[in-house]
């Protein structure tokens, strides 16, 4: 497929693209175009599975598939992270119904309008260069999870640590050239017309690492299912 390129992240209204990549939990390719007709789709669009924030948003998206499923809406997560190394996570990280999809090239993340941060020395230009003293200021704060408000790295390897989570070969490829692609969930309708989204672009920064409530985006998936 031809790439779409998109100044900042699609919003309500805005018809979102089709795209065809390979699926993790089974079998075949899963194209956006499938659903179009047929049923409203939650789309995750997330960083690796080296990403411990990322993996935690997928376990809560995950969590909400019963709920959105009653309400006729279906569910993908797609991740930055080769297919065979993600098949072989969910393998020992089963997630129950979980459709997901492997986007190595963050296709998808273009196509929706996510950028991709370039890390820098001393120039910060949200949300497409930040400087290295901005990344180690943002602070991460997760009680329970986190022993304190931590800077990113450092929040990053403590996770990885407290999951058992090993960083491969494919994970180092995967963050060497994504470690600064931001994600988004997208809500579309059975027309394919997104209706409401969540991403870490707005807010020059303060948004990272966060995601919506479940109260929010069961809220949004209740008025595109009515």
């Amino acid at each position: 497929m031809s790439e779409r390129h998109v100044e900042g992240p699609l919003q309500p209204g805005d018809r979102a693209p089709n795209v065809v990549l390979d699926a993790i939990t089974r079998e075949g390719k899963i194209a956006l175009e499938d659903f179009r007709g047929q049923s409203p789709i939650l789309v995750g669009l997330y960083r690796g599975l080296h990403c411990p924030f990322c993996r935690r948003h997928i376990a809560a998206q995950a969590q909400l598939d019963a709920a959105l499923h009653e309400k006729g809406i279906e569910s993908l997560t797609v991740v930055n992270t080769p297919i065979e190394r993600a098949r072989l996570y969910f393998r020992y990280h089963p997630l129950p119904n979980l459709l997901a999809a492997s986007d190595p090239e963050r296709i998808s993340h273009r196509a929706f309008g996510l950028p991709n941060i370039e890390f820098t020395e001393n120039e910060t230009e949200w949300p497409h260069k930040v400087s290295m003293n901005v990344v180690m200021s943002m602070q991460v704060d997760m009680p329970g999870e986190l022993p304190g408000p931590m800077n990113r790295p450092a929040a990053a390897e403590y996770l990885n640590n407290k999951d058992g989570y090993e960083i491969t070969e494919a994970d180092q490829r995967m963050a060497a050239t994504g470690q600064g692609q931001l994600f988004g969930q997208f809500l579309l309708d059975r027309e394919g017309v997104v209706r409401w989204s969540f991403t870490e672009v707005p807010e020059g920064g303060h948004r990272m690492f966060a995601a919506p409530s479940p109260q929010e985006l069961m809220s949004a998936a209740s008025q595109v299912a009515s």
